[in-house]
């Protein structure tokens, strides 16, 4: 694919020297540049894609107009529709940094751009069949917007709509709302009600009963109401004090009042005030919806659970719309229609078995490392010469934290006394995307420090305090191997550039030194086990392999200042103490295979392996196994003399008195002969031994053996 890269000063309005950023982009056929790309520059421009031939097309310009008229002339020369991409060397660069700092980021994010592009997949669908129901509680104007094209139900919620108007054409359903359950398309809303379906509309009730207390359309009774006489004018004895609860089953629910489990909210359940957005939305999904998939999943190295007992439940903790759930203790679902593409469960998920399709995990690695110069050759400049003096990598969240920051630059271009500084920007779908793998990646590859700029309290997705845990997890870890602080969270405001400025700042110039982790000659293969002859069935880019990749990269440049390092969530150190009896439940349970038993009697663990989740603690039928958070340097296998493995309980093996197999632990089997010896007591009479010390194989004989002589 030949790509070609325009770079324009948008009529000088940006300060950056166009020359220098021909000269700092790499890897693409052609670099051009223009005072005025989108106008002027639209020929010189045309005549470049015809002369190299372009499948695709890179430029500097955040302007939507401008973006428009490239798109045009791309499709005028027949190129795909989405083959043109475009890089902001304004806003959120020329006019919040100086023109040294903003010409050698702008290179950047073209190399970054291209690099990403490599690594783009193809798009995939999800869908699903659903009807046109829609259940709308309480709000009499949205059922009324929705009648000419949903089957409206109107639920009542105890409030009296006798003066409201509209309403002849949706069905009314008296009750309060007790509950909602479900997912879009399979929604189930149960509600309690003091009247039943035998009510025929009277008003008998209306009349006698309490003031207050019954509503007359739909006719209901409030739950306090008193008992009393009045109830038994009702001629077909539909009133019950003690409540009947019903259900109904709709495709999709309107409840302004009510509150969604899902800190982010639901595909078709909608709550808060309604507007047309959301009408709009709810007329948008009936009938179905076909949406881009979000998720590759690879359940076969999902550490969820087995055999009845959980293990790991970071994905269904972490999604904030409802889309994982678990069906039973031990296995988890996936609803992609219902993924919000947040990346919530694939940066929890230890083990890769769900990661997003866009931006990979791969396709980010490669950005960071694009980003990231050499100081010595490989950037535009070297440190000192105010150019990016300090390399700070910014996943930054691709909705609100980037239109904040856009704003902040229009408004530094009108005051001219607003900068901070330059951060090398990686575009997430959401802060909830960035995981311990990312960040330790971005280290490793040489970044100074890691910035992640998110959408702060306001984000639905990472929730009232986002992203402190991983932060100070992290820095944890950082400080672990010798590091320092170097992470840090950002929400730029609406409204209030100087306080993210001064923020930022203050994490950039005054709480940074600069990375014994030399820069720009790194490529992370996004695993860990490269030099095994037997690589983990785990895919590339998987946390817990990409994480260990990234540190060991990095205790080759520092000197960590302790042995087990703390912060890690996906590495585990297992102890376990003398109620062991060797039974296989650990090593049948263990979803990475990080555990086995020996024949000498040993248990063995492979802290490299282990993801940490849980399994065999939970499962142990003694307790005997303790799990300890952290990476544990020393029992890694290059400082084990290549030994992956590392002895953690010692006991004897039992073996059969007739073909001497070792087939159980002595523990075991007495602890077996314990608990059942009484019951089985006289079944082998002549035997010369018990039958506890006899395999399964030649136990079977000898009872045979046995019964065959009486």
């Amino acid at each position: 694919m030949n790509t070609g890269a325009f770079v324009c000063s948008c009529g000088g309005s940006c300060d950056i020297d166009l020359e220098a950023v021909r000269d700092g982009v790499d890897d693409v056929d052609v670099v051009a540049s223009s005072e005025l790309l989108c106008q002027d520059g639209l020929a010189g421009m045309s005549q470049v894609i015809e002369e190299y031939d372009l499948d695709q097309v890179i430029a500097t310009t955040p302007e939507p107009s401008c973006q428009d008229r490239i798109r045009g002339l791309a499709d005028e020369h027949g190129l795909h529709p989405e083959a043109s991409v475009f890089v902001d060397h304004r806003e959120t660069n020329a006019w919040v940094h100086d023109e040294t700092a903003a010409t050698d980021k702008t290179a950047r994010l073209i190399n970054a751009t291209r690099a990403g592009l490599r690594e783009e997949a193809p798009s995939r669908t999800v869908s699903k069949d659903a009807g046109n129901r829609v259940a709308v509680v309480g709000d009499p104007g949205a059922a009324r917007s929705l009648t000419d094209d949903a089957d409206v139900t109107f639920i009542a919620d105890g409030r009296d709509f006798a003066d409201a108007e509209g309403l002849s054409n949706v069905t009314m359903e008296r009750g309060r709302v007790v509950d909602v359950e479900g997912s879009y398309g399979e929604y189930e809303l149960t509600l309690e009600a003091r009247v039943t379906d035998d009510c025929i509309d009277c008003m008998d009730c209306v009349r006698e009963g309490p003031d207050g207390m019954v509503t007359e359309f739909p006719v209901d009774i409030h739950p306090d109401a008193p008992d009393g006489d009045w109830t038994d004018t009702c001629p077909t004895d539909a009133i019950d004090l003690s409540g009947v609860t019903r259900t109904i089953e709709v495709d999709q629910v309107v409840y302004p009042g009510g509150r969604d489990d899902a800190r982010g909210g639901r595909l078709g359940f909608y709550t808060g005030p309604v507007d047309a957005g959301t009408i709009a939305a709810v007329e948008s999904q009936l009938g179905g919806i076909e949406k881009p998939q979000f998720l590759d999943l690879e359940m076969d190295v999902c550490a969820a659970g087995a055999s009845s007992q959980e293990g790991c439940t970071a994905c269904v903790d972490a999604c904030p719309h409802g889309a994982v759930d678990r069906p039973t203790i031990d296995s988890v679902e996936f609803d992609e229609v219902a993924c919000e593409n947040c990346g919530a469960c694939t940066s929890s998920c230890p083990t890769g078995a769900t990661q997003l399709r866009e931006p990979s995990n791969r396709r980010l690695a490669r950005e960071v490392e694009a980003l990231l110069e050499d100081d010595a050759d490989g950037g535009l400049l070297s440190r000192g010469d105010e150019g990016i003096a300090t390399q700070v990598i910014a996943f930054v969240c691709s909705e609100y934290a980037m239109e904040r920051l856009r704003a902040h630059g229009r408004k530094a271009v009108q005051s001219g006394d607003l900068d901070y500084p330059p951060i090398l920007p990686v575009r997430v779908n959401c802060t909830d995307t960035v995981g311990e793998a990312h960040v330790m990646h971005a280290l490793a590859a040489g970044a100074d420090g890691v910035a992640i700029v998110g959408c702060g309290g306001s984000c639905l997705h990472s929730g009232p305090d986002p992203k402190q845990e991983l932060v100070d997890r992290l820095n944890q870890a950082t400080t672990d191997l010798g590091l320092g602080d170097r992470v840090g969270f950002f929400a730029p405001e609406a409204g209030n550039p100087e306080a993210f400025a001064e923020s930022l700042s203050g994490f950039v110039e005054f709480g940074l030194d600069e990375t014994p982790v030399p820069a720009g000659d790194y490529e992370a293969t996004g695993r860990s086990d490269v030099d095994r002859d037997e690589p983990r069935p785990n895919p590339d880019f998987d946390s817990h392999g990409w994480t260990l990749e990234s540190v060991r990269a990095i205790l080759d440049h520092v000197e960590p200042e302790r042995e087990v390092i703390r912060g890690l969530k996906d590495f585990g150190v297992m102890e376990v103490n003398d109620a062991c009896t060797l039974t296989p439940t650990c090593t049948n349970l263990c979803p990475t295979d990080a555990i086995q038993r020996t024949g000498e009697g040993e248990l063995a663990f492979n802290h490299a392996d282990c993801v940490n989740c849980g399994l065999c603690e939970e499962g142990c039928p003694e307790t005997a196994i303790t799990m300890h958070d952290g990476l544990d340097l020393s029992l890694l296998p290059e400082n084990r003399d290549g030994e992956a493995w590392t002895t953690v309980h010692e006991g004897d093996m039992l073996e059969c008195v007739r073909c001497g197999k070792a087939f159980t632990s002595v523990a075991s089997a007495d602890k077996i002969e314990e608990e059942v010896g009484d019951q089985v007591e006289g079944l082998a009479p002549d035997a010369d031994h018990s039958v506890f010390e006899y395999c399964s194989d030649c136990r079977s004989r000898l009872l045979f053996d046995q019964g065959e002589k009486r």
